[in-house]
């Protein structure tokens, strides 16, 4: 097992652990857990021996093989098969001495321990480990330096996990994955054969792959048995719990308090203080457990409201360069309110397809057209290296809205869910997190009509996802997604698109059954045809709901529009009131102009009418929009 005892760690004088101790069973797959910041991966670095913790001590069964994804990328001339296959350090050794050893008993050694090491099916399991991160036969002979940095970390986590350390410590292994490869790693965790420890802020895999959480909180490791739901629940229910402790020893300290401050100066008296002093001293505060939800995070409502749809593609073609098209025959169109998530392997193309919605790549064949006051915003996260590295967040939006005083650009940044405390930190100094914020609100900037994110979970924590759906859900344009993150897309999409086999088409069903997809090995190869599980006859296909849905916005548009104006006539009635009601609170308003105060009470009269008038009919409305919406939902 792993024990962690008493461990202390400071850095740049920052207090990250202190006395912080957990024990980790022998084969259990823990999940760490904690903001960003908090200190999960220099307690990775602790584990390794890579630094030295201030006090306290780790320890790791005697002989085991700890193992973690190499922070360099491989770029070599070694195929990736063979980059592999060289992780296993043991079999490579046995492999290289078979080849020179004479001694008749050594050599029987040696295959023995190959035999037992599985040594002659280690390519098998090699490529097998290389598929399911998205590389095909083909690209496992393919030198490591002809892969991009990202899919080089693939190679990486490929070499860790076919070494098959007994203690695997993985940190954030999503961040460089596809949908694809996270749904195949879930799997392979949960059937690890040893001990595995995963940094991650990928709650469904959390849910599927470990089976205990370790909370890393005010310097802190705290382990709660079973999933990140199971840890959610367990740690809301211990915040009721402790604070209702805290009150009640609050109001202890008060009353011992109150009776020392009383009677500490009367002889009579003072023994009995004398008492309670001990008491109070032996009885401490306790400190209140807190929550750590991020601050929260908006986008700007689109600015002008569109007819859909707002992008129309016929049979349209898309590549970088001239007579080699990427994707074709793609026929599609996109709504004003669409929630489109988009499904497939890295290197089938989603990025060149948001990139042709985004008008930064051009059709090479068929017809596109779009809306002529479209408006879009594209979040990818390569364009970190787009911001200013001196500049602050304030500055960055100020330069949009150089005429606004400053009080009005500090709360667009906080509308970007960034602090009061990091809105003068230069760009540079910002966590990843916070430059993912920064990026996402200055693409939003202007209200667009077409929002389109490209893996906008990476380096946000848990709760900065959970903000980033409330955004997206409360976003009033379209959203195009590619995501890594289950919980995502399943959260804010109603719309699923497979870009596979050179195109773009609905994906008849929804993310369980492409999950299931993935895991039988067609990787998302194939479209079902079916709509959803075969054994289920009589259920609604999950692409049928999602038409269902859409419809339902596009046919309740013009009825949510009538209730807008009603809100924003009421609005102007009630300030229209107020305006009177401050003109007739003037003490002599009669006696100097008795026509002006009678002319002004008719006012308010006519506007009291009108605001009642316009409350019924938002009333109305209101109940009519929930009535069409039950009776959609009980069709």
């Amino acid at each position: 097992m792993l024990v962690v005892q008493d461990l202390t760690f400071r850095i740049a004088g920052r207090t990250l652990l202190e006395g912080a101790s957990v024990v980790i069973p022998t084969g259990a797959k823990a999940g760490f857990v904690g903001r960003n910041g908090t200190g999960k991966t220099s307690l990775f670095k602790i584990l390794t021996g890579d630094w030295s913790a201030e006090s306290g001590t780790v320890q790791v069964p005697r002989g085991a093989r700890i193992g973690q994804v190499a922070q360099e990328a491989p770029g070599s001339a070694t195929s990736l098969i063979d980059f592999v296959l060289a992780a296993d350090k043991e079999r490579a050794s046995l492999l290289a001495e078979a080849e020179t050893a004479t001694d008749a008993a050594r050599i029987g050694e040696i295959h023995a321990r190959l035999a037992d090491i599985g040594a002659h099916s280690a390519e098998a399991r090699a490529a097998t480990i290389l598929s399911g991160l998205g590389f095909d036969h083909a690209a496992q002979l393919r030198p490591c330096s002809e892969f991009s940095g990202g899919w080089r970390m693939r190679v990486a986590l490929a070499a860790v996990l076919f070494s098959e350390p007994d203690l695997l410590l993985l940190d954030e292994p999503t961040n460089y994955l596809d949908l694809e490869g996270t749904l195949w790693l879930e799997e392979y965790v949960r059937r690890y054969p040893h001990t595995v420890v995963v940094i991650s802020h990928d709650r469904d895999m959390l849910n599927a792959a470990v089976d205990m959480i370790v909370h890393l909180d005010q310097g802190k490791l705290v382990a709660y048995r079973g999933d990140y739901d199971g840890f959610e629940r367990q740690r809301r229910e211990k915040m009721i719990l402790t604070q209702k402790m805290k009150e009640k020893v609050d109001a202890q300290r008060a009353h011992m308090q109150a009776f020392i401050d009383r009677f500490k100066a009367k002889a009579t008296k003072a023994r009995q203080a004398q008492s309670r002093m001990k008491a109070l001293a032996k009885l401490q505060p306790i400190a209140a457990l807190t929550d750590e939800s991020a601050l929260p995070l908006s986008f700007p409502q689109p600015v002008t409201k569109l007819a859909p749809p707002i992008v129309a593609l016929d049979d349209v073609a898309v590549g970088y360069e001239p007579g080699k098209a990427i994707l074709r025959k793609i026929t599609l169109r996109i709504d004003p309110e669409d929630r489109i998530a988009l499904l497939g392997s890295n290197g089938n193309g989603k990025s060149t397809f948001a990139k042709l919605l985004a008008g930064k790549l051009e059709p090479q064949g068929g017809r596109a057209a779009r809306s002529g006051k479209l408006s879009i915003a594209y979040f990818a996260q390569h364009q970190m290296d787009e911001l200013r590295p001196e500049e602050t967040p304030f500055q960055h939006v100020a330069r949009l809205v150089p005429d606004e005083p400053e009080a009005k650009a500090r709360s667009r940044v906080a509308r970007m869910g960034l602090s009061t405390s990091r809105m003068d930190t230069p760009a540079k100094d910002l966590s990843g997190g916070e430059k993912a914020r920064l990026l996402l609100g200055l693409a939003t900037f202007a209200g667009p009509n077409l929002l389109i994110l490209d893996e906008p979970t990476n380096h946000l924590d848990i709760d900065s996802r959970e903000a980033l759906i409330r955004a997206i859900n409360e976003y009033e344009g379209a959203v195009i997604l590619i995501s890594h993150d289950r919980h995502l897309v399943e959260a804010t999409a109603d719309r699923l698109m497979l870009v596979v086999d050179g195109t773009v088409k609905e994906f008849e069903g929804d993310i369980e059954d492409y999950r299931k997809l993935v895991l039988e090995g067609s990787g998302g190869g194939k479209n079902s045809d079916k709509g959803g599980d075969a054994d289920d006859k009589g259920r609604v296909s999950a692409l049928d709901r999602r038409r269902a849905a859409a419809a339902l916005r596009e046919s309740l548009a013009p009825l949510r529009k009538k209730i807008k104006d009603a809100e924003a006539r009421i609005e102007k009635l009630q300030k229209e009131l107020e305006k009177l009601d401050r003109e007739l609170a003037a003490p002599d308003l009669f006696t100097r102009d008795a026509a002006r105060g009678t002319k002004l009470m008719k006012a308010r009269s006519d506007a009291e009418k009108a605001l009642a008038e316009t409350e019924e009919t938002w009333l109305e409305l209101s109940a009519e929009h929930e009535e069409a919406e039950r009776a959609a939902l009980d069709e």
